[in-house]
């Protein structure tokens, strides 16, 4: 492989013309550069200058590696360049989170890529478990989770509480452990964990979310409360999930005697330091939160 500080010498060389003042150019002194020159020709095997005292000209060959070397080199230079950039409102940020917090976000970053276009929002929903998974492989850059990650590589700092919320039928003004019972659940994949955490706190006759008949199931966020608003059953939801259904006039959220929320936790891997856009996005959800 051609060396580049050599080659860099060689190009500066054909540039200036004279070998004083390109050890001036290069702060070196004339011999560095002479070497310089004779380690080129001798790492290609091969007379890049015709040498008539202190005057020069390039050979063929010299001619040729001067063409192609000048392009390389200002490649070189713009990549450099690129790599050294670390612009606050351009580039990708891969992101996860659960889906209510992900309600919540997502409009509002993409009003924020509206405003800087060069911005790219990739954000994916996600329970806890695949979001300590992407971050450990390097597939998202940011993570907001509702549990602190067992992974030793996945750093997590709390960032916003998030409350639980007893959603029924409209219809439903007192929700009673009799009503709640005869009503029945309507499950979601962290159904009986959150139900679990509101409703031990609020009814002593809670034991287990299998006290209710199960009316239904949906693992699609934006649809949960659905079934719930038609007056088949009730759930518990995080507050950001309840507040983007389209339809709250159809909803009862009640507010309990004691009442429940949610940590949410920032999470990247550990020792990682973000480039400027991740800690725009950043900045921003931590206003929104």
């Amino acid at each position: 492989m051609i060396n580049i500080t050599w080659l860099r010498t060689f190009c500066t060389l054909v540039e200036i013309g004279h070998f004083t003042h390109t050890a001036e150019r290069l702060y070196m002194t004339q011999s560095g550069v002479s070497q310089h020159i004779r380690k080129l020709e001798s790492q290609l095997e091969i007379d890049l200058l015709i040498r008539q005292g202190k005057q020069f000209s390039l050979t063929d060959a010299g001619e040729h590696l001067y063409r192609e070397a000048e392009d390389i080199l200002q490649r070189l230079s713009r990549l450099e360049q690129r790599i050294g950039d670390d612009p606050y409102n351009e580039g990708l940020v891969r992101i996860m989170s659960p889906g209510s917090v992900g309600l919540k976000l997502y409009p509002k970053l993409l009003t924020l890529q509206e405003q800087h276009p060069q911005l790219v929002i990739d954000y994916r929903f996600a329970p806890n478990t695949d979001i300590e998974q992407a971050l450990s492989k390097h597939e998202i850059d940011i993570g907001f989770m509702t549990t602190i990650s067992d992974d030793e590589t996945v750093s997590c700092k709390p960032v916003a509480q998030e409350a639980l919320l007893l959603v029924t039928p409209v219809t439903m003004m007192e929700p009673s452990w009799e009503a709640l019972t005869k009503l029945g659940f309507i499950d979601h994949p962290d159904g009986a964990h959150h139900a679990s955490l509101l409703l031990s706190a609020n009814y002593p006759e809670f034991g287990h979310i299998n006290d209710f008949i199960k009316k239904g199931f949906s693992n699609q966020i934006g649809m949960i409360l659905e079934p719930v608003s038609r007056g088949l059953g009730f759930t518990v939801l995080p507050a950001h999930a309840v507040a983007a259904y389209p339809n709250p006039q159809l909803l009862k959220c009640h507010q309990l005697p004691v009442s429940v929320s949610e940590t949410l936790y920032f999470a990247v891997r550990r020792q990682q330091v973000l480039p400027n856009r991740m800690q725009t996005v950043l900045n921003e959800v931590k206003k929104w939160l």
